[in-house]
C-alpha cells in the first residue's frame, strides 16, 4: 500500500516518534508500505512521521532499487558516533521543491534494530550518513529546516504558508 507523504505543517512530523516494542507482521507489513511509498515519491529515505504515523521506523536505499542488499531497516535507531563535517544540498518528502545546503557529519556509525527485533550497527559515509541523520532527525520530531540559519528557516517557511493560503501545499 502506498501511504501518501505528510507535508510540513502537520504536527505529527514536530514530536518525538513511539519507540518501537512489538516486533510483528504488522510492523513487517509497515516496513514493506513504508518501502513503496519510498520508492513511489523517489525518495532514498523515509521515517514512519512522514506517512502519519509515530513510530521509531525508518527505510532507507540510497541506490534507489539498484542494490537489493542496499536496502536498510532502521527500528528505534540512534547515532551513536559522528566525524567530518559535509555540506550538501538536501531536500525532504515532506517539504517537496524545496531544497537547501546543509553541513551534517561526514561519517555516521548508527545503531538500530532489525524487523525482528534484532540490534546491529552499520556505519556510513557521504549520501549514507546523511540519510541515517536525517531519517533520525525525523523520529526526533525535527526537520532539515532546523540545520538552516533563522533567515533561511523564515523565508522557507513563510513561502509555504504562502502556498497553503493558495491552496497549493
Amino acid at each position: 500500500m502506498i501511504y501518501p507523504i505528510v507535508k510540513f505543517g502537520d504536527p505529527v512530523l514536530e514530536k518525538p516518534a513511539e519507540p518501537v516494542t512489538v516486533f510483528d507482521e504488522e510492523l513487517k507489513k509497515l516496513i514493506d508500505d513504508m518501502f513503496e511509498s519510498m520508492y513511489a515519491a523517489k525518495g532514498v529515505g523515509l521515517a514512519a512521521p512522514q506517512i502519519g504515523i509515530s513510530r521509531r521506523v525508518a527505510v532507507v536505499d540510497v541506490t534507489f532499487k539498484e542494490d537489493p542488499n542496499a536496502k536498510l531497516v532502521l527500528i528505534n535507531p540512534e547515532i551513536i558516533h559522528k566525524e567530518g563535517r559535509h555540506q550538501q544540498s538536501e531536500g525532504c518528502l515532506s517539504i517537496p521543491e524545496f531544497r537547501e545546503n546543509v553541513t551534517r557529519a561526514k561519517v555516521v556509525t548508527i545503531r538500530a534494530q532489525d524487523a525482528t527485533g534484532k540490534f546491529f550497527e552499520k556505519s556510513g559515509d557521504d549520501l549514507l550518513a546523511r540519510a541515517f541523520q536525517h531519517e533520525t532527525d525525523h523520529l526526533n520530531g525535527k526537520l532539515y529546516l532546523s540545520h538552516l540559519s533563522a533567515l533561511k528557516r523564515d523565508l522557507i517557511k513563510r513561502k509555504i504558508r504562502k502556498l497553503m493560503k493558495a491552496g497549493e501545499w
